[in-house]
């Protein structure tokens, strides 16, 4: 609670700053300075409220102490005083979570990254099908998705699909779906009624600014080629198709949706950064391994963290032992049932360590 004794101070340098003409004309330093402005009033309210709860409470137990001869108005201090402590706790906790050293690409847009993994033509359309899922979950919070790259199957799945997900705080409500999603289901195909299981990974890349990353044109290979579509039929006749090489990592990108070489060149880029941006910090995560097997959104792509059954209609997150009946509305996009548990368990991790 030392930390928010200056709140004020910092409150009122910011609002100087955010009258600033020069910093009014760079866009991006002003929304930076409004967030932390925003986020530090948030406490400011908090902590005020703090206050007044636990100065009502040295005013119930000083009631108290007097020994006031009127019995009824002694049971109710006790019982403003029980509730009271209850409040004080609760603000106490919310006013430590805004405390939490923030992740850094918290408010970045992000990639999704789907592949199909083991299970053939079943997991190619299951990638679909969480594409699907993530697509309906981004319009309800007014996000916009943006397909950057695509391997279209014939049969209506993917090898792989890769979009670009922009809007509000995107990267701190999707970093925890990284990993491995296994699903149970009977294939159409499957004449006996078997349940085959299948699996596909995810990977969640925040976008890289150009600025961050300084990429030499001599470490880049550019090949360029003709698009093709799903069992190999031309869908385009010029080389329009772009394949770049970051020659230092091996790090390959390519995109083909559009008919533009420019376009194609361009999104290929920014694909590439976020690839960079994620080696990087997966390398500084691996030297703090003892910290990352506490957190749920460690990224780690090789760990099984969701099972969606569908003959029980059951869908099970492995990391903290959650299961819900209710597959049917979360596979149509109600992904926030899901995300909300990890997000609260990931805090209540980062707030063990600081207690």
């Amino acid at each position: 609670m030392d930390k928010l004794a200056d709140l004020d101070e910092k409150l009122s340098h910011l609002e100087g700053r955010l009258s600033d003409p020069s910093l009014i004309a760079d866009q991006k330093a002003y929304q930076k300075v409004a967030q932390e402005h925003a986020h530090l009033t948030k406490l400011q309210t908090l902590y005020d409220t703090l206050e007044g709860v636990q100065a009502d409470i040295v005013e119930n137990r000083e009631l108290l102490q007097e020994g006031d001869d009127d019995q009824e108005l002694l049971d109710l201090a006790r019982e403003e005083i029980e509730e009271l402590v209850e409040e004080e706790k609760k603000l106490e906790q919310d006013i430590m979570l805004l405390l939490l050293p923030k992740d850094p690409n918290d408010e970045r847009n992000t990639f999704l990254e789907i592949r199909a993994g083991t299970g053939g033509d079943e997991a190619a359309l299951f990638v679909a099908d969480l594409f699907r899922m993530y697509s309906r979950y981004a319009e309800s919070k007014g996000w916009k998705v943006e397909v950057m790259s695509s391997s279209p199957l014939g049969i209506g799945g993917f090898k792989e699909i890769i979009a670009l997900i922009t809007g509000d705080s995107v990267f701190s409500r999707l970093k925890y779906e990284s990993g491995v999603h296994r699903v149970q289901r009977v294939p159409e195909t499957e004449t006996q009624g078997r349940i085959h299981t299948s699996a596909v990974t995810v990977a969640i890349l925040p976008e890289a600014d150009e600025v961050e990353l300084n990429i030499a044109n001599h470490e880049l290979k550019f090949d360029v080629y003709r698009a093709s579509g799903p069992g190999g039929q031309s869908v385009n006749t010029t080389d329009s198709a772009v394949r770049i090489t970051h020659l230092p990592t091996g790090l390959v990108v390519t995109c083909q949706d559009e008919k533009s070489q420019h376009k194609n060149k361009a999104k290929a880029m920014t694909v590439l950064r976020a690839r960079l941006l994620d080696k990087m910090e997966q390398e500084h995560h691996d030297k703090i391994a003892d910290d990352r097997r506490s957190q749920v959104g460690s990224g780690d792509r090789s760990e099984r963290i969701r099972t969606y059954n569908f003959p029980q209609g059951r869908i099970t997150d492995h990391r903290i032992n959650l299961t819900l009946y209710k597959l049917e509305s979360i596979i149509a996009g109600k992904l926030e049932e899901v995300i909300t548990p990890l997000v609260t368990h990931d805090q209540e991790e980062k707030l063990k360590q600081i207690q």
